[in-house]
Protein backbone atom coordinates (compact mmCIF):
# COMPACT_ATOMS: atom_id res chain seq x y z
CA UNK A 1 0.00 0.00 0.00
CA UNK A 2 1.26 3.34 -0.55
CA UNK A 3 1.85 5.87 1.92
CA UNK A 4 0.18 9.21 2.02
CA UNK A 5 3.58 10.74 0.84
CA UNK A 6 3.80 8.50 -2.30
CA UNK A 7 0.08 9.09 -3.31
CA UNK A 8 0.42 13.09 -3.45
CA UNK A 9 3.59 12.75 -5.74
CA UNK A 10 1.44 9.88 -7.88
CA UNK A 11 -1.93 12.37 -7.49
CA UNK A 12 -0.63 14.66 -11.15
CA UNK A 13 -0.22 11.62 -12.84
CA UNK A 14 -2.87 9.92 -11.54
CA UNK A 15 -5.59 12.93 -12.67
CA UNK A 16 -3.61 12.81 -16.33
CA UNK A 17 -4.35 9.41 -16.50
CA UNK A 18 -0.52 8.44 -17.03
CA UNK A 19 0.12 5.54 -14.28
CA UNK A 20 0.18 1.90 -15.34
CA UNK A 21 -2.53 0.11 -14.84
CA UNK A 22 -0.63 -1.63 -11.59
CA UNK A 23 0.20 1.92 -9.80
CA UNK A 24 -3.63 3.23 -10.85
CA UNK A 25 -4.45 0.40 -8.58
CA UNK A 26 -2.23 1.07 -5.52
CA UNK A 27 -3.37 4.53 -5.78
CA UNK A 28 -7.13 3.21 -5.85
CA UNK A 29 -6.53 1.20 -2.95
CA UNK A 30 -4.90 4.03 -0.64
CA UNK A 31 -7.85 6.52 -1.47
CA UNK A 32 -10.14 3.65 -0.40
CA UNK A 33 -8.75 3.46 3.10
CA UNK A 34 -7.59 7.18 3.49
CA UNK A 35 -10.27 10.10 4.04
CA UNK A 36 -7.21 12.92 3.53
CA UNK A 37 -6.03 11.47 0.38
CA UNK A 38 -9.89 11.57 -1.18
CA UNK A 39 -9.73 15.24 -0.01
CA UNK A 40 -6.47 15.65 -1.41
CA UNK A 41 -7.84 14.53 -4.54
CA UNK A 42 -11.38 15.75 -5.13
CA UNK A 43 -9.63 19.29 -4.26
CA UNK A 44 -7.03 18.74 -7.17
CA UNK A 45 -10.42 17.52 -9.46
CA UNK A 46 -12.02 21.08 -8.36
CA UNK A 47 -8.59 22.93 -9.11
CA UNK A 48 -8.43 21.46 -12.40
CA UNK A 49 -11.89 21.88 -13.26
CA UNK A 50 -11.35 25.54 -12.14
CA UNK A 51 -8.58 26.33 -14.40
CA UNK A 52 -10.07 24.71 -17.40
CA UNK A 53 -12.78 27.34 -17.02
CA UNK A 54 -11.09 30.41 -17.27
CA UNK A 55 -10.33 32.17 -19.91
CA UNK A 56 -6.43 31.86 -21.77
CA UNK A 57 -5.90 35.86 -21.93
CA UNK A 58 -6.85 37.90 -19.06
CA UNK A 59 -10.32 39.88 -19.78
CA UNK A 60 -8.25 42.79 -17.93
CA UNK A 61 -5.13 44.83 -19.01
CA UNK A 62 -3.22 43.85 -15.45
CA UNK A 63 -0.59 46.73 -16.11
CA UNK A 64 -3.23 49.23 -16.56
CA UNK A 65 -5.05 48.23 -13.28
CA UNK A 66 -1.92 48.37 -11.58
CA UNK A 67 -1.13 51.99 -12.48
CA UNK A 68 -4.68 52.87 -11.82
CA UNK A 69 -4.08 51.58 -8.20
CA UNK A 70 -1.22 53.02 -7.30
CA UNK A 71 -2.67 56.66 -8.38
CA UNK A 72 -5.71 55.64 -6.26
CA UNK A 73 -3.09 54.50 -3.33
CA UNK A 74 -1.31 57.99 -3.56
CA UNK A 75 -4.21 60.22 -3.64
CA UNK A 76 -5.88 58.25 -0.99
CA UNK A 77 -2.64 59.21 1.26
CA UNK A 78 -2.42 62.88 0.71
CA UNK A 79 -5.92 62.96 2.02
Amino acid sequence: MLTCKEHVARSSDYLDGQLSFHERLLVRHHLMCCPNCRRFINQMRLMQATLRQMPDTPAIDVQALAGQLAAEYKQADKI
